[in-house]
């Protein structure tokens, strides 16, 4: 069972990790630091945390590793820190499942203010019992999608689509990450293919719910369920 506000800090800069666990512990979380990305996992199982703040630079075994080992088993919150600036880093870190991604140096405060707000949307979520996110809900028995007691069918490979990203509100799924949850044969797929899926996919949402914009997508990187 994840451990609520329990944050699993890994950085190999102990000065930093403790400032970052003072700043947490300030706000209320309950911290455990790990510095040696080859402790990572032990902690993990044993501490249960419901968020991972993760660096990508670590001995032994690097965050980006340790990034797709969680998300084989898990789907908490995970926000990456490197001192990597470049574009192909981020995507990177978004690719293997990461909700977040912060840059070095950066403000305590900011890394604060993102674990909160990434709280916040989990907490949301959980207290809906994602069933019903704005007005939108997702029925696995019948693959329905259904907006205000307007609902449409959506096939197969459109409901996959559209479940991946409905419960993880905000995340941002590369083309690669999407094509995982639609094929599970590692069948070869162009991204044109996962682009017209989700071109019908919106249609389909756009006829029960013309007002709203569910799925966005986000250049270069992929795309994301939030509804504005």
């Amino acid at each position: 069972m994840v451990t609520a506000d329990s944050v699993l800090i890994v950085e190999d800069e102990e000065k930093l990790a403790a400032i970052l666990a003072k700043y947490l512990s300030a706000s209320g979380f309950e911290c455990h630091v790990v510095t040696d990305g080859g402790e990572v996992m032990t902690a993990f199982e044993r501490y249960k945390p419901c968020m991972v703040l993760l660096d990508i630079m670590l001995p032994n075994v690097d965050g980006i590793t340790l990034c797709k080992q969680i998300r084989a088993q898990s789907q908490i919150p995970i926000i990456m820190t490197t001192a990597k600036v470049e574009e192909i880093d981020r995507l990177i870190g978004l690719e293997v499942g990461a909700d977040d991604y912060v840059c070095k140096p950066y403000s305590p405060r900011e890394v604060v203010a993102r674990v909160k707000a990434i709280m916040r949307r989990v907490n949301y979520i959980a207290e809906q019992n994602q069933e019903a996110l704005h007005g939108l809900e997702v029925d696995e028995q019948t693959f329905m999608a259904r907006f205000n007691n307007e609902s449409i069918a959506l096939t197969h490979v459109e409901f996959l689509l559209l479940k991946a990203m409905y419960v993880h509100p905000g995340r941002i799924f590369s083309r690669d990450k999407l094509m995982d949850h639609i094929y599970s044969d590692d069948r070869i797929v162009s991204d044109r293919t996962v682009d017209s899926h989700i071109k019908k996919l919106r249609k389909k949402l756009q006829s029960i719910a013309p007002e709203a914009n569910f799925i966005h997508s986000i250049y270069g990187a992929g795309y994301k369920f939030e509804p504005i």
